[in-house]
């Protein structure tokens, strides 16, 4: 938000020229010993004070949530249960947190992790758990999934979104199937919002290449942007509502890639 002594907004600067950001900050929330950390009230408030009417937040979940197992195992190599893992009371504790967003909160995301068999068996045991969970959120919102295991991205998956009003995260990059393929596949069944989240392949690579500055393309992704912009544009077409999230990591600058597919969708209207 502001810079250290320099007293820059740049979350509200970032408003002047964009009307949506991901918010990656309140994903990191466990810590040891089952600690939760839920977003705090002042940063809350600041951010809604520094965005115009119809901006939109689209929002990770805490992580103490969706998190299955702790990262660290313990002593023998056992993994150790998270607690909070879907835990309804805590969803709802996190929303209380954000309601001082009020009209700017959109999507609320919940962003699995690799879910080996030790930690979760098979897609029916997460969609029967899911479930459960989902009969005690607090209405009025929209819910999205983002699933990191390329085998559960079936029928039946996207059935229970479908049946569920829930929407899909489209992540390309951390080795998923190309988002392009999943949607040819199963854009028959998604239902809104549609989130798609263009963050790339290999992180220390690509900030070699850069050396951190984030300034300018360095690997440019020409064909996958000309596919995301006709994906876009279809489901335009059909009145989806629509949020693409761009990381830095994706070409070299957010900022650039985001002007050049606005250039692509532009010329396909």
């Amino acid at each position: 938000m502001y810079t250290q002594g320099k007293g820059i907004n740049y979350l509200q600067e970032y408003s002047r020229k964009y009307s949506t950001v991901e918010v990656d900050q309140w994903f990191w929330s466990l810590f040891k010993g089952d600690t939760v950390v839920l977003p705090k009230p002042e940063v809350v408030r600041e951010y809604a004070a520094s965005v115009p009417p119809g901006f939109v937040f689209s929002i990770k979940v805490p992580n103490c949530i969706t998190l299955t197992h702790h990262y660290k195992k313990q002593k023998g190599g056992l993994l150790q249960p998270n607690p909070h893992f879907l835990s309804t009371e805590l969803m709802a504790r996190f929303i209380n947190s954000i309601e001082p967003l009020g009209e700017h909160i959109g999507p609320l995301m919940f962003q699995f992790e690799y879910l080996k068999k030790t930690k979760m068996p098979s897609l029916t045991h997460f969609i029967e758990l899911f479930e459960v969970f989902l009969h005690g959120l607090p209405k009025g919102f929209q819910y999205c999934i983002e699933i990191r295991n390329p085998n559960f991205l079936k029928e039946p998956y996207f059935d229970f979104l479908a049946e569920h009003n829930l929407g899909h995260v489209f992540l390309q990059g951390y080795y998923m199937p190309s988002i392009f393929d999943v949607y040819g596949k199963f854009k028959e069944k998604l239902v809104s919002p549609i989130v798609i989240r263009l963050h790339g392949g290999d992180r220390l690579e690509i900030e070699e290449q850069t050396k951190e500055q984030w300034n300018d393309i360095v690997a440019p992704k020409d064909d996958d942007l000309g596919k995301a912009g006709k994906m876009i544009g279809e489901l335009r077409e059909r009145n989806y509502q629509i949020f693409l999230n761009i990381n830095n990591h994706y070409e070299g600058s957010a900022p650039k890639t985001i002007e050049r597919i606005q250039r692509i969708i532009y010329n396909q209207m």
